[in-house]
């Protein structure tokens, strides 16, 4: 069943005249004589019955119509939903976005964003490494904002969008606020907040170990905002990247002996083609002009 024959099927039914069906259609009345028997002989029965100069509609031909009416109009509805989708009018990206990456950094590439492409969804979604990781495989995220950590699997690709130094993180009026920065040896006897999901947790504490500094945890928490809400009520300090100082009242100062950094990159699976909304959104954050950097991201 095609749908131009739906269309024949329709008109004929519309105005129970072949003539002005084929009119209506833009074809020859032959050619739409024919449509129509092919269409009965694949629904196994007749759709019309013809005496004279009159045409009605049989029992199945009535059954029918409703029937494919909708088959038609579904059809067209679902090629708009594309053309609107392809046009970039009315589409979606799912970002996942790794949960310590504070959201200072994006707000201005978000805005920008909006403001070019108000026709496209994005869709935020906050996980932390192996989660976002497996939902990229399997589809769930188009993309993904992470910190790019030793052994990403080699299913994915990276993009790197900006280097981002770890701080440390203390209430107003600590000792530390006397510092430019802060060297790890200096946390010894200090309370402190552990971030579960920090993806550098081990390799800080190794740091920490390796300057016999035995951290004295006084809180552990996956909330990030938790953590934050702590370091400014005065429970104690805490590694922290620079950009995800967010609460009033917490402080910080860079971390030294030895600096810390992080990359944080655009992640996607490899080899999987993108949506036109998906490539436009990359597109922009590689045009983005990310503050301290130097250069735009090259392509």
């Amino acid at each position: 069943m095609e749908m131009h024959q739906i269309r024949y099927f329709l008109a004929v039914a519309e105005t129970l005249n072949f003539t002005r069906a084929a009119e209506l259609c833009n074809v020859s009345q032959p050619a739409l004589s024919r449509a129509v028997q092919l269409l009965e002989e694949e629904v196994g029965g007749l759709l019309f019955r013809r005496e004279r100069n009159q045409t009605h509609l049989t029992d199945l031909g009535l059954l029918l119509r409703p029937r494919l009416q909708s088959v038609l109009e579904n059809t067209r509805e679902a090629k708009a939903a594309a053309q609107r989708f392809l046009t970039l009018d009315e589409a979606h990206v799912t970002l996942g976005v790794m949960c310590t990456i504070g959201p200072r950094r994006f707000m201005g590439l978000l805005a920008d964003f909006q403001m070019k492409h108000p026709g496209i969804e994005l869709r935020l979604i906050e996980g932390v490494p192996d989660s976002l990781g497996d939902r990229l495989a399997t589809g769930e995220l188009d993309l993904a904002i992470m910190a790019q950590t030793p052994g990403l699997p080699e299913r994915f690709n990276s993009r790197p969008l900006y280097r981002e130094r770890f701080t440390l993180a203390f209430p107003a009026g600590h000792r530390f606020e006397q510092m430019e920065a802060v060297p790890v040896a200096a946390l010894k006897g200090e309370n402190y907040l552990r971030r579960v999901n920090c993806e550098y947790r081990d390799y800080l504490a190794q740091l920490c170990e390796e300057r016999d500094v035995g951290l004295r945890v006084s809180h552990v928490s996956e909330r990030e905002d938790w953590i934050q809400n702590m370091v400014a009520a005065g429970l104690g300090v805490c590694f922290l990247p620079e950009y995800s100082a967010v609460f009033p009242g917490v402080q910080t100062r860079p971390v030294i002996d030895p600096e810390v950094w992080r990359d944080i990159s655009l992640v996607s699976v490899a080899g999987r083609r993108f949506s036109p909304a998906e490539l436009t959104f990359i597109d922009a954050v590689k045009r983005y002009r990310w503050a301290g950097q130097q250069e735009v991201l090259a392509a």
